[in-house]
């Protein structure tokens, strides 16, 4: 039974220890990789890249070969009103090709436009994986931050079940009353629910994130602890810079303006369809007659019976080739033409429009995370202050305790404050992190921790 136990205990110590630990960057490689809608981005860009290369094909000739077999059964009556079986089979071969020679440049038009389209789905790609990042990165701060909180709720716990031990010694030995081991024993109990509350906040992140990577076994899942510096720096970047800096990198700035550039080539290929129409085009063909009653066809004027040749003799005496130039010229079409271009126009304002929007979402998500790590900094050295106060608070009480001058009750008091003092201290820390983390983003500057 030993034996069994020690086997039970040294496999689940080897499974715990061979649990991969993801590094930020592993997090974010893989939910780039693995999440949906990086996915479906992916996907529409690559239909966007496979119109690009459709329109480049419209350069190419088109050739199509045709073969027809038409059989006919019936009766039918001559000039002199006889009437006769009519019953024949017929084929008909041939080969054509025709090239666009002129329309003012569509092709070229068209080509530029769907160049411009997957362009912008590929940055339409660049922001997904973006958004994707900032999230998996803000979610990895929010476990750190947690776990930080769990070591600040065990540090309260260990101090509550010392203080618990001396009340229970002091009681026992009928130096202080049953009130003070009762309240010793309802600060140990808070303490405890706290840090369990602290441990399954971690879990929940840890949840969290697995769910954002689409790991479902989350419950084996866990992030690296990561030293993170005790006194941030403040912010170093002003806004104006960054604020430059993001309209010229952020994908969202550069997708909308390229959809500029498609808007404007979309409406030159449609003025296209004013200018005429050019087509060349060359043929090949070939055909066979059988009559299925006789094999005459005729008499030649000597009065000799003429036989219908072969299949091959036919091919080859029928053979002929052809070649054309064909101008299509507009002419009136009720106008519509001339309202294509204009909604095309309509939709070049759009495009402009959407590109003042994306900037303005730009300019207002660096102005907040901007202010975000400025008050957060604040709120972090005003918590500094603050748990220092605490600190020396609780040392008094607890030596004003000792001495008999206090009561249990504020030591509870005095070691509450402390521990919401060093919590509000890690949750500004992780609050001023990330919102740097933002700004560098916009900045140009890849998320590390």
């Amino acid at each position: 039974m030993k034996k069994l136990l020690f086997l039970v205990l040294s496999g689940t110590f080897l499974s715990v220890s061979a649990q991969k630990k993801w590094t930020l960057q592993e997090a974010v490689d893989y939910a780039v990789s693995h999440n949906l809608q990086v996915i479906s981005s992916d996907y529409n860009r690559k239909l966007q890249e496979s119109s690009l290369q459709i329109a480049k094909r419209e350069y190419l000739p088109s050739v199509a070969g045709n073969i027809g077999n038409t059989v006919s059964f019936g009766e039918g009556r001559d000039i002199f009103g006889t009437t006769q079986r009519n019953d024949n089979f017929s084929n008909t071969t041939s080969l054509s090709a025709d090239v666009l020679l002129f329309n003012n440049g569509r092709l070229e038009k068209n080509v530029r436009k769907t160049a411009f389209d997957l362009e912008a789905s590929e940055y339409d790609l660049l922001r997904v994986k973006d958004d994707i990042s900032l999230q998996v990165a803000q979610q990895y701060l929010q476990i750190l931050l947690n776990r930080e909180i769990v070591k600040i709720s065990a540090s309260a716990l260990e101090n509550a079940q010392r203080q618990y031990d001396r009340a229970r010694i002091t009681t026992e030995g009928g130096a202080t009353p049953q009130t003070v081991l009762a309240e010793a024993e309802a600060g140990l109990a808070r303490e405890k629910q706290n840090f369990k509350n602290a441990e399954i906040n971690t879990e929940r992140s840890l949840f969290t994130l697995a769910q954002l990577l689409r790991i479902a076994d989350y419950r084996n899942f866990d992030v690296e602890n990561v030293v993170l510096p005790e006194v941030p720096q403040p912010p170093l970047h002003s806004t104006e810079n960054i604020i430059e800096t993001a309209y010229q990198n952020q994908p969202q700035i550069k997708a909308a303006e390229t959809r500029i550039k498609a808007a404007e080539a979309q409406t030159e290929v449609v003025e296209t369809a004013f200018w005429p129409t050019i087509t060349a085009g060359a043929g090949l063909g070939t055909s066979y007659f059988n009559s299925l009653v006789t094999d005459i066809t005729g008499r030649d004027l000597s009065g000799n019976v003429i036989k219908e040749a072969g299949f091959f003799q036919q091919y080859k005496n029928n053979f002929g080739q052809q070649i054309s130039l064909s101008a299509r010229i507009p002419i009136f079409n009720k106008g519509i033409t001339r309202l294509q271009v204009q909604q095309s126009k309509i939709n070049e304002d759009i495009a402009r429009n959407n590109l003042e929007a994306q900037k303005q979402e730009v300019l207002q998500n660096v102005q907040r995370a901007q202010f975000d790590a400025q008050s957060n900094y604040e709120t972090y050295m005003a918590a500094l202050e603050a748990a220092e106060s605490s600190r020396l608070a609780l040392d008094f009480t607890e030596k004003s305790f000792a001495a008999g001058k206090s009561t249990i009750y504020d030591v509870n008091v005095a070691r509450n404050n402390y521990a919401n003092a060093q919590g509000s201290i890690a949750q500004a820390k992780y609050n001023y992190l990330f919102s740097v983390k933002l700004l560098n983003f916009y900045a140009g500057i890849p998320i590390t921790l």
